[in-house]
């Protein structure tokens, strides 16, 4: 049997000899929206909770609006346009809005990378700033669980109305992706990020995939994000072709909820046994761009296998 496994841009050809029991897992497959730009619009006006785009910002606001990096897959070329042509009905000067990267740790992008992921003309036009956990003029928001001040970026602190978009996920210790991360560890300076990545939270059983009842790590994130008083928030979903087949926006909660609910029923698998041996990959580009990723691969593993497998 050959399996095409996703890995990198290209994905990577696996043999398994003929005659050994194989099952392969997958996410099930969702189809993408038949029309994404009219879905996005729907929800910036018929959010799932909260008031509409419209009755929150007036074209006298300064707007941040923080989107997820190139280690993460999230359509940004295809979800940003949306919203600033929505915030330019309202009014919203473009001098008024600002995106931020939310780079968490990772690197900064290049002129080049950023046009990839949001288009050449966003980034001639709008002010694009590149989170730096490490600056020096963070903002100061509330304590953590390990009583550090959380310090937040400057320029998501000083808008008037501030938007999180992003993805949503399983993910291996946080629960799910997408939502209030886009604060911390997004935009968050980096003791608060490494207090939240760190082992203290990181070796509680319930800091695991799938989990956010009682996981202490998603508990204080969720936390922290509400405590810098987000305005709106604009997440999706998607298949492995990089469809987006759904659409959540409006309150924090209500709509990452929605969001977490939905890949629980239309996308996740149950497993019925464990196995002697399992291959397990990154899911493919970006989210295998660097080594640290590789973590969240090598970590199903263990929940699947027999005791002494590979």
């Amino acid at each position: 049997m050959r399996l095409k496994m996703a890995y990198g841009r290209d994905g990577l050809w696996v043999d398994v000899p003929d005659g050994i029991p194989t099952t392969v897992i997958e996410p099930q497959y969702v189809a993408g929206l038949k029309n994404e730009y009219e879905a996005v619009k729907a929800a910036l006006y018929k959010p799932l909770a909260g008031a509409p785009l419209p009755e929150v910002i007036s074209s006298t606001d300064t707007v941040a609006i923080v989107f997820s990096d190139i280690t993460r897959p999230m359509p940004n070329d295809r979800v940003i346009p949306i919203l600033l042509e929505a915030l330019q009905s309202l009014g919203v000067s473009d001098r008024h809005i600002c995106l931020i990267n939310a780079l968490g740790t990772h690197r900064t992008q290049s002129t080049e990378e950023l046009e990839r992921m949001l288009g050449p003309d966003i980034v001639r036009r709008y002010s694009i700033v590149q989170h730096d956990a490490w600056a020096d003029d963070l903002v100061e928001v509330v304590e953590n669980n390990a009583g550090r001040m959380v310090r937040v970026n400057r320029h998501y602190m000083e808008a008037s109305k501030r938007i999180l978009t992003g993805f949503v996920e399983p993910h291996f210790f946080a629960g799910f992706s997408g939502g209030p991360k886009a604060v911390l560890p997004g935009i968050a300076d980096i003791e608060s990020i490494m207090d939240n990545h760190g082992a203290r939270l990181l070796s509680d059983p319930k800091a695991t995939w799938a989990n956010t009842v009682g996981n202490p790590l998603w508990e204080e994130i969720y936390d922290i994000a509400l405590a810098t008083n987000p305005t709106f928030i604009l997440n999706v979903t998607l298949n492995k072709d990089r469809d987006i087949t759904g659409v959540f926006a409006g309150e924090l909660q209500v709509a990452h909820q929605a969001a977490v609910k939905s890949m629980r029923e239309k996308v996740m698998q149950p497993v019925d046994q464990p196995y002697d041996i399992v291959i397990t990959s990154n899911s493919g580009y970006p989210l295998d761009l660097n080594l640290y990723q590789a973590v969240k691969g090598s970590l199903l593993q263990p929940r699947l296998l027999n005791p002494g497998g590979i």
